[in-house]
């Protein structure tokens, strides 16, 4: 297709079309989501109907648009489309001269009718386009396998030509559904965690814990680099950076080391939970997956996850480790994630971690040191730095 004849940009919803009574709030923020992620394409023109969004082109580069509209989440599919009046001689016109754009050997055409009251059925629009193409061009009909697919939609205005369906995010509008604190380690579960979060419509923010000086600079900037990957998705993330070393210490001297990775936890999710109430965030999301790790059996799960107010989401539970991977690279995080720089988590790594911790050990082991203390502490010194694709900023240049 030369790309020089689109003149439009028609956007259709998928899942949102199964909303009821809020289905304007869901449009109206994919609608303004869009309008955020092209701000840059100045001369963008947008028009919202029940159906779909429609955005003129007016002079703006295709190619450029439609590789950042593949990254944002909240409807099904877009296509580059030629609008023509609603006059099927137009229609006619403008396919044939559609088709002749592509070396093809065979076409099929599919009308989609949104307008019930166009005086054509879509079976008579497909026949009365492909008889044209069939008359003037040496293509023939394949209705299994063309080698070229016309779509027709005919919307309430006007009629849309187009020649390609590509795929969306899917999912609802990130921020529909409010705010989410996601845990990231820097690994390769989290990052995955975090994009399945806001595929669901949650705007996220991120909380890492590190452990300086036994967690290197370089682990601290490959998880900025992670958010920076993400923030492709909702243009910025606030990353939470918790100084936990004093706090990690004091576990690994009072507790016995079986339920180490169990209390750290448990305090990581305090930490997390207090966050959430003095940012209004609604949800906890992280990267656990069922019986992955020690603290991820059904038994590990329950005891830590008692100590949060906060509702926690687990994206990756019930997937293995290959689904995820195959996410990671999908979304481009995967080789920053496997890069050889520990976290908190692996460095203090107890050679036999109890996989079914019992909750009234978990409560004794905190009686031993006074973890609240350290807890306000780690709270009080949180350090937030904006991450964006468009540019990195930092409100505290010490992270570093």
């Amino acid at each position: 297709m030369l790309e020089l004849l689109y003149d439009h940009i028609v956007v259709r919803y998928g899942e949102l079309s199964t909303k009821g009574k809020n289905r304007k709030d869901f449009t109206r923020q994919l609608t303004q989501n869009i309008r955020k992620r092209l701000q840059d394409h100045k001369n963008l023109t947008y028009n919202t109907l029940h159906d779909g969004l429609f955005i003129k082109l007016n002079g703006e580069d295709y190619n450029v648009i439609k590789e950042e509209l593949k990254e944002i989440f909240g409807y099904s599919y877009f296509s580059g489309a030629i609008r023509v009046n609603k006059d099927i001689d137009e229609v006619k016109k403008v396919t044939l001269e559609l088709a002749n754009t592509h070396e093809a050997k065979t076409f099929k055409i599919a009308t989609k009718r949104h307008d019930k009251s166009f005086p054509l059925r879509s079976d008579e629009i497909n026949r009365a386009v492909a008889g044209n193409i069939l008359h003037n061009t040496k293509l023939t009909v394949d209705v299994h396998e063309p080698d070229l697919m016309i779509y027709i939609s005919v919307d309430r205005d006007f009629i849309y030509v187009m020649d390609e369906k590509a795929r969306g995010g899917g999912g609802y509008p990130t921020g529909i559904n409010g705010m989410a604190l996601v845990m990231m380690s820097g690994g390769i579960d989290s990052p995955v965690a975090a994009y399945l979060t806001m595929k669901r419509g949650l705007k996220i923010e991120c909380i890492h814990f590190a452990s300086e000086p036994y967690t290197s600079k370089q682990a601290l900037e490959k998880v900025l680099t992670l958010a920076e990957k993400l923030s492709h998705y909702q243009e910025e993330i606030n990353v939470h950076i918790i100084p936990f070393t004093d706090l990690q210490l004091a576990i690994y001297k009072n507790v016995d080391e079986p339920y180490c990775i169990t209390i750290m936890r448990r305090m990581m999710y305090r930490i997390a939970d207090e966050i959430c109430k003095q940012r209004k965030i609604k949800v906890i999301s992280n990267g656990e997956s069922i019986g992955q790790v020690a603290s991820q059996t059904p038994e590990s799960i329950t005891v830590i996850g008692k100590v949060a107010d906060t509702l926690i989401l687990r994206p990756l539970c019930m997937m293995d480790k290959l689904e995820i991977i195959d996410i990671a690279k999908k979304i481009d995080t995967y080789e920053t994630s496997i890069l050889p720089y520990e976290d908190c988590c692996t460095i203090f790594d107890p050679k036999n971690p109890v996989t079914k911790p019992k909750e009234d050990k978990c409560l004794y082991y905190e009686t031993l040191f006074d973890y609240e203390t350290l807890l306000e502490e780690c709270v009080k010194n949180d350090r937030i730095v904006k991450v964006s694709y468009r540019k990195r900023g930092k409100e505290d240049e010490s992270i570093f």
